[in-house]
């Protein structure tokens, strides 16, 4: 029977001489496989519509754990200002990643909405990094190791809070400062920020170079220490912020 599921293209491959296969985050299924026949045919109606990153309503015979066959696809977004900027394509690219390999884990709605979002605000010019450690922040709660950013994470005080660090697991307050390296206030308080945002509502966002960097070397290092998450995604997207903080 023939059904119509929302969802994006994560990856894709050739299949035979015409055809390919795309794998899609769905909203109803999750991360499926389906064939697009003649897909990659010039004259095809398939072929713009089957790339990654498309996002849209995608009319298939869906077969339960087999491959699903593709009909058509109603787009919903093209992200066409992503595949204009490789910046903004590796970080959508690393978003994809990140958020496959989370919802093998949680099989979760919600992380396929946050995607998105994100993706969304990154096609309409939003800062594509702090988009992206919104997202990496958000993901931690659906690994099961959110960081502590509401109090001390060894004393549970919530005032005198002086920085943050991976290894403490969260906040740490002047009492319990050891030798940790220390963080702004600024990025103390985005973090908790980063976490309560709902994405799909930000008008504004403005984040200095400093706190950029703070951030993203605390979510690293916590990601490598708490997660077994490796991507090499995340290294691409590490050296072109390298260029854009210069």
């Amino acid at each position: 029977m023939l059904e119509t599921v929302e969802g994006i293209i994560i990856s894709e491959k050739p299949y035979g001489e015409t055809s390919k296969i795309i794998n899609c985050l769905t909203k109803e299924y999750g991360i499926i496989g389906i064939i697009a026949k003649g897909s990659r045919n010039l004259k095809s109606d398939l072929r713009s519509t089957t790339n990654k990153l498309i996002y849209g309503n995608f009319n298939i015979y869906y077969k339960k754990d087999k491959l699903s066959n593709l009909v058509s696809v109603d787009v919903i977004n093209p992200f066409k200002n992503i595949l204009k900027d490789l910046t903004r394509i590796s970080y959508a690219s690393f978003l994809i990643d990140l958020t496959e390999q989370v919802y093998k884990q949680c099989n979760s709605t919600d992380v396929y909405n946050l995607l998105i979002s994100a993706l969304v605000k990154i096609n309409e010019g939003y800062d594509a990094s702090a988009i992206t450690n919104i997202l990496e922040l958000k993901f931690l709660d659906f690994l099961g190791v959110m960081p502590i950013i509401d109090r001390c994470s060894n004393c549970g005080k919530t005032s005198g809070i002086v920085t943050l660090d991976s290894s403490r697991g969260g906040y740490i307050c002047s009492n319990c400062y050891k030798n940790e390296k220390i963080v702004s206030d600024k990025t103390i308080k985005l973090i908790r920020m980063y976490y309560y945002v709902d994405i799909s509502k930000i008008t504004k966002l403005e984040v200095s170079k400093k706190c950029k960097l703070e951030i993203n070397s605390f979510l690293d290092d916590y990601y490598d220490r708490y997660t077994g998450l490796y991507l090499k995604s995340k290294s691409l997207i590490n050296n072109l912020s390298k260029v854009e903080l210069m």
